[in-house]
């Protein structure tokens, strides 16, 4: 598979976009652990424009994570290719525009998954982007609007007719939000039906890596997008890649894995945003990373209560050991993870 003059091996795994999640720290540690593409935040194309702090933060990528996308979104044509322009300027090795997010301040404006009620000028957007840019152009969207507007085999064409280079699909309409099982069948009706030349990334309930897998086999996408299944879990590609080639599960990661990799999640963020930021930031993070674990609740207080890294570090490195609970990932489908003060995949 490739995209652009970017090369990638059989059945790639790829970090989604997701709000407050897959910041350059997030997006490394998931880089080292075997994901083949990973992606920033969804930023805000007025926010670039007028070069809003946290919209620039979030042009910060590294060397150490290529491949890596930015993905933009808004409605705008002439701003978003603005944006679009500003972003190439931080030298991502691809472009990619959101016509999926649901939420509703997003699609008011008919930015994010708003676009898919008004397809003219979808095109529109993507083809004046394409035009303004170097970079490979990508799209990440959804099935339609609702159950009775699910286009997304004329979307498929569409956007490769203009031009883009991939699609990835979350295989849920808007209306669905993250409820709901994912339509994997329509992932196959993309791959099958539409005549797309382009590849198609799917994206939804890809959760662990036995689904992972069966993405792969029972729609035929060319890559896999993994989202909430790799919040406090980034070794999920590094288990769904041992599981593709062999069929087996790597043991989940033991207990000084598991503190080694917080801790070095907590020191990166530190020094990505400053001490106290980056201490509330992690604060997020802590009820994944430690998940089934018996002692979890009582672990989540104690974090919650220390005001310094070094604290932090002292409590993970001292706390009472206990692997049985642990489980490596998440449910197969039907529980979103919600991030407190995030809005969910880009």
């Amino acid at each position: 598979m490739r995209i652009g003059d970017l090369k990638f091996g059989e059945r790639p795994v790829f970090l989604a976009p997701m709000e407050d999640v897959s910041d350059p720290p997030f997006r490394l540690l998931c880089k080292e652990l075997g994901a083949d593409l990973v992606s920033t935040e969804f930023v805000s194309s007025g926010g670039l424009v007028y070069e809003a702090e946290d919209c620039l933060r979030k042009l910060d990528i590294r060397d150490e994570e290529r491949p890596v996308a930015i993905q933009i979104f808004g409605a705008a044509t002439e701003q978003v290719c603005k944006a679009a322009q500003i972003a190439a300027g931080a030298d991502p090795d691809i472009i990619d525009i959101n016509f999926g997010c649901p939420v509703r301040k997003v699609i008011r404006k008919e930015a994010g998954a708003g676009i898919l009620r008004n397809l003219p000028k979808m095109r529109a957007v993507t083809e004046a982007v394409i035009k303004s840019v170097s970079k490979p152009v990508t799209v990440k969207t959804r099935l339609g609007w609702d159950d009775h507007s699910i286009r997304i085999l004329e979307v498929a064409r569409i956007l490769e007719d203009v031009g883009v280079q991939a699609i990835t699909v979350h295989a849920r309409t808007r209306c669905q939000m993250y409820k709901g099982e994912a339509r994997w069948d329509w992932l196959k009706r993309v791959k099958e039906e539409s005549g797309v030349q382009i590849p198609v990334i799917g994206n939804g309930d890809a959760s662990s890596p036995q689904r992972i897998k069966a993405m792969f086999e029972e729609t035929g996408v060319d890559a896999v997008m993994v989202g909430r299944g790799a919040i406090g879990n980034p070794w999920i590609f590094r288990d769904a890649r041992l599981y593709l080639s062999t069929g087996h599960l790597p043991d989940p990661p033991s207990w000084e894995e598991r503190i080694s990799v917080v801790t070095k999640h907590l020191e990166m963020k530190c020094e990505w945003l400053g001490e106290r930021k980056g201490l509330l930031e992690m604060r997020r993070m802590y009820a994944g990373y430690f998940r089934g674990l018996e002692n979890s609740s009582l672990l989540r207080r104690q974090l919650m209560e220390k005001t310094g890294k070094d604290e932090v570090i002292e409590l993970l490195s001292s706390f009472p050991r206990e692997e049985k609970a642990i489980q490596p990932s998440l449910p197969a489908s039907g529980n979103r993870h919600r991030v407190s003060g995030g809005i969910g995949e880009g």
